[in-house]
């Protein structure tokens, strides 16, 4: 046979076939030779990190990159697809320091930094045969032969390369800064890192409304009396107030000075606070009162506790008050200690929230740090002198307090640094509220809810903490990346204008530094007074160096020498590691080889490995060069992962471009939503909620699991997982196109059509072939501006529809006859070439997003053609634009309207299609409209079941419409005046209702301006007519007449018979050109339909008779509509 024939689909068994043959054949290999000496689409693969196993939504991520590079390649570009790996980092070292049972502090010192990396190198790369399987069964056609990997010292060297013009250009600097830093990682963290998705969380603390204690002497006389006097500040993290060193007030700020009792001890006190949150502190549980004296009247066991407002004063009169030192236990900050414990002045105190008074901790917030520094003289931050004499704050890097708290000593910051098993009963906060409350320091404490954030890999709490950090001056090159960034094209555009644009707009140095082992090491050396640093840039520039140390007498031997300078062989290479176990003990030397030069021991920011990949894939600039700089592989068209990457992979890809190139590094991009399950919320296996990706394609097939995930959301948008969606997808789409392209090789077989005979003119075939190759031409100008718009979600959509709806439930609908009936001439012909065009046209838009079964159909189709081995091997197809003819289109759609129309009709009153009704009425509003109506009349006829179409004028007045507001649309859009709009509409006459029908929109007069109503903002309906039935819908109105009389319901029956006797034939295994004899046993209401309608029966059949018999032997059993009977058909031989 010309065309293969299948019993049933079986994607997942079809997807495996295809794999072996592409495998076989070397396809995706061959897609790219045949486009050698093209111009290039250039895409960059963010690298996945392989210690971990890939997930659902890798599917979806992967499926979109591979949708874009396969239809590039189609439209002729050259699309090279390196895939790699992203191998150092937190998440590789956490999971190696829980497999051998150790901590960070462990390395070094149980654990060599040596065999430490070791391990780290043999887990990093521990699942990528499940990634290569995921690769390989979902159809992503990636180089996994040649990746890139990070840990690689040609990608090391390259991002050397890459720092050495970092600092060249003096952007790169060492700082002592306020940092985000995760104890429980060992390591300070980038403001990139600190934003990812999910970081912020809600959580509830407890807050402390603190009393400073003032020193008398240093009052202002307005405020000064023989009473203590307390200063009130508020603080989410009571744990900072042993680090206490100042209290910031607002210059222009209005405080007030009241006297009233403490709620805990019941004593009296005198406090300061900013007059606008009085009621916020003090609360239903005080009163005002309004002299002094009503204070004499307080007893402990009253309900309310008075107070009384002594004074008022602007917050530049309390500056330099001094106060004593909050927290008893705590040290003097080593540094200038007299210069701590006073009031300071800052721009940032607001009166939104605590007391109108900052407590102020340098040590542990950049706010504080600048505004303590900024003060004259500078508030020294809480500094001790640890074992090695460093200056250090009272808080270690694992998050606990220093021996010099002696209460406190030991105890974690967080409850969360803890292990589930030796959690306290109380955290410090609770303890340093418990203690200030008997020492009548604490006016209020309360639980409070606030964001707070945490690491993005320990999921545990950050601290701000001094560290010592090299960062990159991304400040010099802001205003640059935000201009580079407007001539991106983000989808959705509101991700790269709002979130990534404000990102940028906003953007901090980068702290590049990490405190890790497992890393590209910094290649920075430094001199031990750090006056002299050198950064290296090369392998080579490092073996030079290092023979220059030798040759002064401060390295002793090189670690490299065996490696030969200008050899860029992988083998030459492996000879290198510049990993921190080997780096570290490398010695420099200064230019005047009088000083030794030791490493900065800090690693370089994971996120600063994969922005590099642009460059560090292709080993720049030591190799491939013209791949850079000559636009062969830079910038990218295109670049697609999640939103998470807004802040990351995209981030440090674009600011790392602007600070080397001064260039975009992407041109396009899709930021990808997540993917949740069914349900909307994320998916888990602590939840049991995640999806199995490998399950998924091994029981639905990557072709079903790929084209539900892209048509059913934006790419951009979250996807709500629900394995159902795919059964939906496998049946409509998948089913109806197996079941046209099952339909076209039974018939096409039957009369031995081959798609090479000499092709039907357009002119000579019939006017729904016009039809459907104008929509298939129309189709592909649509599809290729939805591929090169980055739409995917509509490039399924319009797809499926013209599958679903114009070819299958249109086109072959209303054809079948032409195929099984009548002899195989140019007619029949013409048929099968529009049939055959439009599935072989399907294969190749689809191929990009169905790669599997677009390709096996096209494969079906062109078995023929020995030259034609794949879809993918195929250029994207090209409308004839000569072919389109919109008036048909119009038409024939107009015809689909009112069909669908009709047989909603019928549904709602539960009247099978089989049955005939008399007449079908719509009204129209021209000449044009009447006379294209007449023309698909019997299209109408047919489809709908109907004897007459009647057409009236649609001012006749027979149909009455009425029109009311949509209020979902309207009203916020309109607010208030939603109900004097909605009376406007209300108002409007069948003239104005027909114009919004008609032209899709209409303008109405309210509050003497001018409104534009479109179709979406109201609802239009007609009123039923005694026994008729109407529907409304895309401009168009039907009344259906639904009334019945005896002939009518005899053709009914006579239908319902022809298709049970169909159905019968099929389950016989009947070739469809059987002839037969029809047997049945006596049925008087049947046998009056049969005797009405026998000829017709017979025709629909191929019965060369109708017998009637008192009983069938081997017949079965019929009952339709009321009616029982057996019935016998024996084949004609």
């Amino acid at each position: 046979m010309a065309f293969n024939e299948y019993k049933k689909l079986d994607l997942p068994s079809i997807s495996k076939y295809i794999l072996e043959f592409w495998e076989k054949e070397s396809v995706f290999n061959k897609s790219l030779e045949i486009r050698r000496g093209h111009d290039p689409f250039v895409f960059y693969e963010g690298p996945p990190s392989a210690n971990g196993k890939p997930g659902i939504h890798h599917v979806m991520a992967r499926s979109i990159k591979d949708i874009f590079c396969r239809y590039k390649t189609q439209k002729g570009y050259l699309v090279e697809r390196k895939a790699g790996w992203d191998t150092h980092g937190l998440p590789v070292e956490l999971g190696v320091e829980k497999e051998l049972g150790i901590t960070k502090d462990s390395i070094g010192k149980s654990i060599s930094i040596e065999d430490y990396n070791k391990a780290c190198k043999k887990a990093v790369m521990r699942y990528t045969d499940l990634w290569n399987e995921l690769t390989l069964k979902m159809g992503y056609w990636v180089d996994m032969n040649d990746p890139y990997i990070t840990f690689k010292p040609k990608y090391m060297e390259s991002v050397w390369w890459l720092i050495k013009q970092i600092h060249k250009k003096g952007n790169l600097y060492k700082g002592y800064s306020i940092q985000p830093y995760s104890p429980k990682a060992g390591t300070g963290i980038s403001s990139h890192e600190l934003n990812q998705p999910g970081t912020y969380k809600d959580v509830t603390d407890t807050s402390v409304t603190a009393m400073f204690k003032t020193i008398k002497s240093s009052l202002p006389l307005t405020i000064k009396s023989n009473e203590d006097l307390h200063i009130l500040a508020w603080t989410t993290t009571p744990w900072t107030l042993p680090s206490n060193t100042a209290l910031t007030v607002g210059s222009k700020i209005e405080y007030s000075i009241i006297k009233t009792f403490n709620q805990y001890t019941f004593l009296p006190i005198r406090v300061i606070i900013a007059t606008k949150l009085i009621e916020k502190q003090f609360g239903n549980k005080y009163m005002l009162v309004g002299n002094n004296s009503d204070l004499d009247k307080y007893n402990s066991e009253d309900k309310k506790i008075p107070f009384w407002i002594e004074n008022k004063c602007i917050g530049k009169d309390l500056i330099n008050i001094r106060y004593e030192q909050l927290w008893k236990e705590s040290p003097l900050p080593y540094n200038n200690p007299e210069n701590a414990f006073r009031v300071i002045g800052g721009d940032f105190v607001t009166t939104d929230d605590g007391t109108g008074i900052v407590h102020t901790a340098p040590t542990f917030g950049a706010d504080d740090a600048k505004v303590a520094k900024e003060s004259v003289p500078e508030v020294p931050a809480m500094l001790v002198l640890d074992e090695n004499k460093n200056l250090v704050p009272l808080v270690d890097l694992q998050g606990k307090f220093r021996k010099e708290l002696n209460s406190l000593n030991g105890k974690y910051v967080k409850n969360e640094y803890y292990s589930k098993d030796n959690l306290p009963e109380h955290s410090v906060d609770v303890e340093i509220a418990i203690h200030l409350k008997k020492e009548n320091l604490a006016f209020k404490v309360e639980k409070y809810k606030h964001s707070y954030p945490n690491c993005w890999r320990t999921d545990k709490p950050i601290l701000y903490y001094p560290l010592d950090s090299w960062f990159i001056k991304v400040s010099t090159v802001k205003n640059k990346m935000v201009n580079l960034n407007k001539n991106i094209n983000w989808k959705p555009q509101s991700t790269g204008e709002g979130r990534f644009g404000n990102w940028l707009a906003n953007a901090n140095d980068w702290n590049l530094s990490r405190s890790r082992f497992w890393g590209i090491p910094l290649p920075v050396w430094c001199s031990q007074d750090k006056s002299e640093i050198k950064v290296i840039g090369s392998v080579e520039e490092l073996v030079d160096e290092i023979n220059r140390s030798i040759q002064y007498g401060f390295a002793k031997t090189n670690p490299f020498k065996g490696f030969q300078k200008g050899n860029m062989s992988n083998e030459n290479y492996d000879k290198v590691d510049l990993h921190k176990n080997i780096v570290d003990s490398i010695v420099l030397t200064n230019k005047d080889g009088t000083k030794p030069l030791f490493r900065e021991s800090d690693l370089i920011d994971v996120w600063f490995d994969s922005g590099s990949m642009p460059y560090a894939q292709w080993h720049y600039p030591f190799e491939n060069k013209n791949k850079i700089e000559n636009g062969g592989a830079f910038p990218a068209d295109f670049i697609a992962e999640g939103v998470d990457q807004t802040r990351g992979w995209f981030y440090t890809l674009h600011a790392i471009g602007t600070l080397i190139s001064n260039k975009i590094v992407y041109k396009n991009v899709i930021s990808n939503g997540l993917v949740l399950d069914k349900e909307g919320h994320k998916m888990s296996k602590r939840l049991g909620n995640a999806i199995d990706p490998f399950d998924t394609l091994n029981k639905f097939g990557p072709d079903a699991t790929r084209w539900y995930m892209i048509s059913n959301a934006n790419p951009w948008d979250n996807l709500k997982f629900n394995l159902d969606g795919i059964i939906e997808v496998q049946r409509k789409f998948f089913g109806t196109l197996y079941n046209t392209y099952s339909f076209f090789s039974l018939y096409a077989n039957i009369d031995g059509f081959v798609p090479d005979v000499e092709k039907i003119e357009i002119s000579n075939r019939q006017e729904l072939d016009s039809w459907i190759l104008s929509e298939l031409n129309s189709l592909i100008l649509e599809v290729e501006k939805y591929y090169e718009d980055f739409e995917p979600t509509k490039v399924c959509r319009s797809i499926s529809d013209f599958v679903q709806e114009k070819l299958s439930n249109w086109y072959v609908r209303l054809n079948r006859r032409r195929f099984w009936k009548g002899s195989f001439g140019k007619d029949k012909v013409a048929a099968y070439q529009t049939l055959y065009e439009c599935l072989l046209t399907v294969t190749k838009l689809a191929a990009p997003i169905a790669p599997f079964y677009m390709d096996h159909l096209f494969r079906d189709l062109t078995k023929m053609n020995a030259g034609l081995i794949s879809v993918h091997l195929t250029d994207f197809p090209s409308s004839d634009k000569s072919m389109i003819f919109p008036k048909l289109q119009n038409k024939v759609n107009k015809a689909r309207v009112i069909t669908s129309l009709a047989l909603s009709l019928r549904k709602k009153e539960q009247i099978k299609v089989r049955q005939p009704l008399k007449t079908i009425m719509i009204p129209v509003n021209s000449e044009y409209e009447r006379q294209e109506l007449i023309s698909i009349e019997n299209q109408l006829k047919s489809e709908i079941n109907i004897k007459e179409l009647k057409i009236i004028d649609n001012s006749s007045g027979i149909l009455v419409k009425t029109i009311k507001p949509n209020f979902k649309v309207l009203g916020p859009r309109y607010g208030k005046d939603i109900k004097s709009i909605a009376k406007s509409i209300d108002l409007m006459n069948s003239d104005e209702i027909n114009e919004l029908e008609q032209n899709g929109e209409i303008l109405i007069k309210f509050n003497e301006k001018n409104i534009k109503l479109v179709a979406n903002d109201v609802e239009i309906s007609s009123k039923d007519i005694e026994g008729w039935l109407v529907a409304n819908g895309s401009g168009v109105t039907v009344a259906l007449d639904v009334s019945l009389d005896e002939e009518l319901i005899r053709e009914g029956i006579a239908r319902e018979f022809v298709n049970r006797v169909q159905n019968y034939r099929k389950d016989l295994g009947l070739d469809v050109t059987d002839k037969i004899q029809i047997f049945i046993s006596n049925n008087s209401t049947l046998n009056k339909a049969i005797s009405n309608f026998k000829q017709y029966i017979k025709n629909e059949t191929l019965a060369e008779s109708i017998s009637l018999i008192n009983q069938t032997q081997d017949g079965i059993e019929l009952e339709f509509d009321k009616i029982k009977i057996s019935v016998l058909i024996k084949k004609i031989t």
